[in-house]
């Protein structure tokens, strides 16, 4: 297995444990704590961070079976996305400055690229 798709799936692994976490977190330990639109807010943090950790173990596997450089970029991308996007979710709803908010759309950026720069990879593949 090359670096590239170790560092991926378990990059992919870890996010994948951290979102379980969370979302544990959320179900049991902040009901209590968070407005019911926060608690939303924070759940949605969660799903998007499970829904790119599973794509991205995706992206790794892709990698086993063939090395391809716009895979590399799109887990890059990927990533980014997920620490931008969820990252800037999660501080919100904990009081994070309102402005913190316009780093989210560029994690959703980030992560719209990655994707589309992981189908053309794949569709491009020999």
């Amino acid at each position: 297995m090359t670096k590239d798709a170790r560092w991926m799936i378990a990059l992919a692994a870890l996010s994948i444990a951290i979102a379980t976490a969370l979302g544990a977190f959320g179900a049991h330990g902040l009901q209590k704590v968070l407005s019911p639109d926060r608690l939303a807010v924070f759940e949605t943090a969660v799903k998007y961070q499970f829904y790119h950790s599973l794509g991205l173990l995706g992206i790794g596997l892709a990698v086993v079976t063939r090395e391809r450089r716009g895979a590399r970029l799109a887990a890059r991308l990927v990533v980014a996305g997920m620490v931008l996007f969820a990252g800037s979710i999660y501080a919100l709803t904990f009081g994070a400055p309102s402005a913190l908010g316009i780093v989210t759309p560029f994690g959703g950026f980030a992560l719209m690229s990655g994707w589309a720069l992981f189908a053309l990879t794949i569709w491009s593949a020999r």
